[in-house]
């Protein structure tokens, strides 16, 4: 092979595993957007489907006309999984609560009538929805707050080019429930959206966990009868998901056929191919594995971060975990307190009478989702992955 051709096959497989970060970062990549991994994804299309139905048995559905790509990450959810929420597009960047979700579910479900509405329509349509729906809410419009959990949920769906405003701004909506905002609704983007194996419509359980169950069932997998090629097929799929998903994965957290299939030569061999292809470094300990992205282009968080209060009290805390082995949620408490104390002109949120539990609270959940500390009762322990952050003591060398 001339070395022409060794360039363009070196090339073709850097940017099909560029693609792929790039999806696992964001599932939802438009033209609009980011106009370059876009066509990056449309031109690579054939390889990225093979390969995440290959490797997680996820479905990746590219649109050139309609301009996006989805990666639909299907399965039930990780251990780790509830610290991802959806977020506030606004300044605050909170986490979605439970009434913005119940929110976006009726202001994607009445879009879906029309291609052309505007947010008064929308706001009726949804209360009238809300009415009718039992164990939901009515959405009243004239309290600020509701209008604020209507913005949010609008404003991530314009961020998902769901519905684009194509005349006003969503945001006058926080202080005049009468503003006039135009929007286009892009019904399938709105109906990409939902990453579900079964379709709603054909979930017959009235229960919240039933339903759950139902909506994220994998039939390809065998459901309660598998084969053992499917038994093998979804150790594979399950296992390569969780380490794409989670910044760290430990053995004591897989199941027994995960842990069998990652100790296994075919797994193992599996587990490095998936992650080369991709352009991860995959690190092998003896407590699990990590899949490192040297670009950070799969990464949706960073840690070690400034970007929250959060975030630099959980690297403060982290090394008081490694150091002191398990300690009582208590004395987390009490040494965010006293970080408080030393810095009384920063964290001004958290300032305040309870301060220190909440800083606390906040940092550990950081931790937990980095799969740096796990919390059993009063207990709070370091896990392994925390050792990449132990401070270390400064040694001079003598010339």
């Amino acid at each position: 092979m001339s070395r022409l051709a060794n360039q363009l096959v070196r090339a073709e497989k850097e940017e099909i595993a560029r693609a792929i970060r790039t999806l696992l970062g964001r599932p939802l990549v438009s033209a609009h957007d980011d106009p370059a991994a876009f066509d990056l994804i449309r031109k690579r299309r054939g390889p990225l489907v093979q390969w995440f139905d290959y490797f997680c048995g996820w479905r990746l559905i590219v649109e050139p006309r309609q301009g996006y790509a989805r990666l639909v990450k299907a399965g039930p959810p990780g251990p780790r999984s509830a610290t991802r929420p959806a977020r506030r597009r606004r300044t605050t960047r909170a986490p979605f609560d439970r009434r913005r979700y119940t929110l976006l579910c009726l202001c994607a479900a009445e879009l879906l009538t029309s291609p052309v509405t505007t947010i008064g329509m929308l706001g009726r349509r949804v209360a009238q929805a809300a009415a009718v729906e039992p164990g939901v809410p009515a959405f009243d419009p004239v309290r600020n707050e509701e209008r604020a959990a209507f913005v949010d949920a609008l404003k991530l769906l314009e961020h998902y080019g769901a519905v684009t405003a194509m005349d006003g701004d969503t945001e006058t909506y926080l202080g005049d429930e009468d503003a006039k905002v135009l929007y286009r609704v892009d019904t399938t983007r709105v109906i990409r959206l939902l990453a579900a194996p079964v379709p709603p419509s054909r979930v017959a359980a009235t229960d919240g966990a039933g339903a759950l169950a139902e909506l994220t069932a994998e039939p390809r997998y065998g459901g309660d009868e598998p084969t053992g090629i499917q038994r093998a097929l979804w150790a594979r799929h399950s296992l390569i998901r969780r380490l794409l998903d989670e910044p760290a994965v430990y053995h004591d957290e897989l199941t027994p056929a995960q842990r069998a299939y990652a100790g296994s030569l075919t797994g193992r061999r599996m587990l490095r191919r998936a992650a080369e292809e991709a352009g991860f470094v995959l690190e092998e300990r003896a407590e699990g594995f990590l899949l490192v992205d040297p670009d950070a282009i799969a990464t949706d968080t960073r840690f070690p971060d400034d970007g929250s209060h959060a975030k630099v009290a959980a690297l403060l805390l982290l090394d008081l975990l490694a150091t002191a082995g398990p300690v009582t949620a208590a004395r987390l408490d009490a040494e965010a307190a006293r970080l408080l104390r030393r810095f009384p002109q920063w964290a001004r949120a958290y300032q305040s009478d309870g301060g220190g539990p909440r800083l606390a609270a906040d940092a550990l959940e950081v931790l937990t989702q980095f799969g740096l500390a796990r919390r059993s009762g009063d207990q709070v322990a370091a896990l392994p992955a925390a050792a990449r952050y132990r401070v270390g003591r400064a040694v001079q060398e003598e010339s």
